[in-house]
């Protein structure tokens, strides 16, 4: 028999790690209801039509694609099977992929609700995706995102509002970040300046890499990539560029006073500027404009969110995208969004050891088992115990005390109730405190309002 095992860039959570990842959970989804977020879902798998030509051609070679149902080679050759490239065979086997981010199906479920929708509309999801990435530290096969979009208004104060709940969730996460910030257009009219226009995406691949390498580095890579090597000073001044947010504005807007779109960018980036405070922010606002993110459909401002205390890479992210809609039959709805990274803002609370400071121990109550007759007595307890919502267990079996006691200290159990015969039918129950090692008598009828007290519970 074959060792049991799980694709690579796939983990398995046990009970402790899910208690730390719902944490996460639940203070990203309080920070999205707190500014008037709703949550939808969308399924695990989409059309193929709908997925590709969305994330460029990387993010296409990325996307897990599903074999048809039932008989998939039917109307396929050996010969054709033989000779067509793996891409074009796997257009003819499959129709249907796994969700490579949220942003695209939730665009999908726009057009196909829209008649049902309220606009500006503003969702959260918090859900699973896939890419077939090449598995590394921080990077998965499967993670969860949790995302946030805006969508059906031109207005740029959604991206105020997400400025602010990213500093919102890393301040009660206790992490230190950086929110770095540039506008697509400013990357539009940078490409405009070096005579380029129609090669953008090129680019900004080269230039989003400049966290990784140096200027001379990302340069080099440019002129490899086939751009004029006396076209490139702009680019330079660019990737140097240094001072506040607001020097940067003012020696790029003279850089690019010929560019049209690249001034409307700096327009749309100083009016978040202009709308948030950053006295009253945790995190590092930062304009970066050599930040692209990769993704073909923004059109507006761009985030990223990196730790400051671990080399994680982005933990958070998004943009606006003006059209996407647009691909699915919707004109004109322009929307941006946000992603949080579950997975690496778990990977970066563990190593710092914040779950242990953010998190208190989960209060059990667990009641030792004698046997049937003092189970018949204890079962209503029990029940009494969890209607006051005191989470309560009952240990299955007459086992011996001290491998009960053994098994209440492994659950991380707080309280135990220990009653034999003679002590219930005394109408108490003894409470061992197995923090402090402690026990004292408790008659029945105050069992419920003493551990109530002691536990803290608010009912």
């Amino acid at each position: 028999m074959s060792k049991p095992s799980i694709p690579k860039g796939t983990r398995d959570f046990g009970a402790e790690e899910m208690r730390r990842r719902n944490y996460i959970f639940e203070t990203i989804r309080s920070v999205f209801a707190l500014y008037g977020f709703e949550q939808i879902e969308t399924p695990a798998m989409e059309q193929l039509t709908t997925l590709t030509g969305k994330y460029g051609v990387e993010g296409d070679r990325l996307l897990f694609k599903i074999l048809n149902s039932g008989d998939y080679k039917a109307g396929i050759d050996a010969e054709t099977f033989a000779e067509e490239s793996p891409a074009a065979l796997a257009a003819r086997l499959c129709d249907r992929g796994l969700r490579y981010d949220l942003t695209v199906p939730f665009a999908r479920y726009v057009v196909m609700h829209r008649n049902e929708l309220t606009f500006p509309f503003k969702r959260y999801q918090m859900q699973p995706v896939w890419r077939a990435d090449r598995p590394q530290k921080g990077r998965y096969r499967e993670f969860y995102q949790c995302d946030a979009d805006v969508i059906g208004t031109d207005s740029l104060m959604p991206e105020v509002d997400f400025v602010y709940m990213i500093d919102e969730v890393f301040r009660r996460l206790d992490l230190r970040t950086t929110l770095l910030l540039n506008n697509r257009k400013i990357l539009a009219g940078i490409a405009e300046v070096i005579k380029a226009p129609d090669r953008l995406a090129q680019l900004t691949i080269c230039m989003d890499k400049l966290d990784k390498t140096s200027v001379e580095a990302v340069l080099a890579d440019l002129v490899e990539s086939g751009f004029d090597p006396d076209s490139l000073e702009p680019v330079r001044k660019v990737l140097t560029l240094e001072g506040s947010n607001r020097d940067k504005v003012t020696t790029l807007r003279q850089l690019l006073a010929d560019s049209e779109i690249g001034l409307k960018g700096l327009e749309e980036l100083e009016y978040v500027l202009d709308h948030v405070d950053t006295s009253d922010l945790m995190t590092d606002l930062t304009f970066s404009p050599s930040l692209a993110r990769g993704l073909d459909y923004y059109t507006g401002a761009i985030l990223e969110v990196k730790s400051l205390d671990a080399p994680m890479g982005s933990i958070s992210g998004g943009g606006r995208y003006d059209n996407l809609t647009g691909i699915f039959g919707l004109d004109g709805v322009s929307g941006v969004g946000i992603s949080f990274g579950a997975e690496r803002i778990y990977d970066i609370m563990l190593s710092l050891g914040k779950f242990e400071t953010a998190m208190a121990p989960e209060e059990r109550i667990i009641i030792v088992n004698f046997g049937e007759e003092e189970l018949q007595k204890l079962l209503p307890i029990a029940r009494q115990l969890r209607q006051a919502g005191l989470p309560t267990e009952v240990y299955p079996s007459a086992d011996k005390m001290k491998k009960q006691l053994s098994y209440a200290n492994s659950r991380g159990c707080r309280y135990v109730i220990i009653a034999g015969s003679q002590e219930l039918s005394d109408g108490k129950v003894s409470i061992k405190d197995m923090t402090l090692g402690t026990q004292q008598e408790c008659p029945l009828e105050e069992i419920v309002s003493r551990l109530r007290e002691s536990l803290s519970v608010g009912h």
